[in-house]
């Protein structure tokens, strides 16, 4: 597979993995890949959103973190679930980089230095739902995302128990 076809499948597609991948394609390139900003109050009322701030990704527990998500996409488009990745170097929201200014605003905000590993769970009305130092199983997340109010009526909604 071409590199301009795995990027652009990569930047289609929903991925929970790690920008590894992402990463390698894009260095191998020689399609400039545009970045973009991410404002989390556009996602109120919009979408949930998983944040997973980590040094690097050969970072352990971020590693750790990206292997718990992996094969739950569906979980996550589900669950109108964006993850987003704050990385020292790169980041990402749903697999598309994102410019440094958008991961240090979102650095700022919540207290999260380049070097520490943070989870961070963010509502659909904007508020932190759940924050962990320590790598969480994709199975919490969605356990917890599940028992909330508005969660409930949405699986109402789309006819879906």
């Amino acid at each position: 597979m071409n590199n301009s076809l795995l990027i652009a499948l990569t930047l289609l597609t929903f991925t929970a993995v790690s920008p590894l991948s992402i990463a390698g394609s894009v260095q191998g390139s020689t399609h400039a890949i545009k970045m973009s900003s991410f404002n989390l109050s556009s996602q109120k009322w919009q979408n949930r959103v998983l944040l997973v701030f980590a040094p690097s990704v050969n970072n352990h527990d971020y590693q750790q973190q990206m292997q718990l998500f992996d094969q739950h996409q569906n979980s996550f488009i589900n669950r109108d679930l964006v993850l987003v990745q704050v990385l020292a170097n790169q980041s990402y929201a749903n697999g598309q980089l994102i410019d440094e200014s958008s991961a240090a605003n979102l650095r700022n905000r919540f207290g999260v230095d380049k070097e520490n590993f943070r989870v961070i769970l963010v509502g659909k009305d904007g508020g932190v739902k759940r924050q962990d130092t320590t790598p969480v199983k994709a199975k919490a997340i969605f356990e917890q995302i599940d028992a909330m109010p508005m969660r409930q009526q949405e699986m109402q909604e789309r006819g879906r128990k």
